[in-house]
């Protein structure tokens, strides 16, 4: 029974999904290069921030306020300030959402380094290992499963504030949204949204994998 709409019209138009495909598949590409690229670069921004805030350890409080800060500022309201700074173009939407994720990041990498047990240090010391060496490989990758957590939080998080950006005209699969709105036409919409919910359960999907990868000793450990 196809769902119709208080028009009488179906809700959704099975032939316009296929007639658009080539276009739908463009604009997810473009969805997912704005919502984890900026992902990435918090990654790239919150490993090293989170290994001074361990380090040192005044760091940690005034580093946090100042994401959680960012993180409140609508996400509207961020386009529009960087928008006089870099145009109508994707960097106006991966900046905000750059400094989005760093809320969730910093603190997951942080608490990622706080899990490793002391004498897991002491004997990676006691081996020989400088700091910088212990670090990359023995508290990083003990770290991973609680790293990890942050960036499917962050991932999932910035795939659906992409859409936000097609205020802008960067907004991905965010033009079918107000497209849909604007001609009254649903398809658009739901497709839309089917398709950005479908992106989020992918990518959590690949992270969950890629963590599974990336600590062999944990599945050693259930098989144990």
């Amino acid at each position: 029974m196809t769902a119709l709409a208080a028009d009488g019209e179906p809700l959704i138009r099975w032939s316009w999904i296929g007639d658009n495909a080539a276009e739908l598949a463009e604009y997810t590409g473009v969805h997912l290069r704005l919502a984890l690229l900026p992902v990435l670069f918090g990654l790239v921004i919150a490993v090293p921030l989170g290994v001074a805030c361990r380090r040192w350890g005044w760091l940690y409080p005034p580093a946090l306020t100042a994401t959680n800060v960012l993180y409140a500022i609508p996400s509207l309201a961020l386009f529009m300030i960087f928008v006089q700074y870099t145009g109508l173009t994707g960097s106006t939407v991966m900046i905000p959402l750059t400094l989005y994720t760093l809320a969730v990041l910093l603190p997951n990498v942080v608490d990622g380094l706080a899990a490793v047990p002391e004498p897991v240090r002491q004997a990676a010391t006691a081996m020989g290992f400088g700091t910088l060496r212990r670090l990359v490989r023995v508290e990083l990758p003990i770290a991973v499963p609680v790293v990890i957590a942050g960036v499917r939080v962050a991932a999932v998080s910035s795939i659906s504030l992409v859409a936000v950006g097609q205020l802008i005209g960067q907004g991905g699969l965010g033009y079918y949204i107000t497209r849909g709105m604007q001609l009254d036409f649903p398809t658009q919409i739901i497709v839309a949204i089917v398709l950005i919910v479908l992106l989020a359960l992918v990518t959590d999907a690949l992270l969950v994998l890629l963590q599974r990868l990336l600590t062999p000793w944990q599945r050693a450990r259930g098989a144990s």
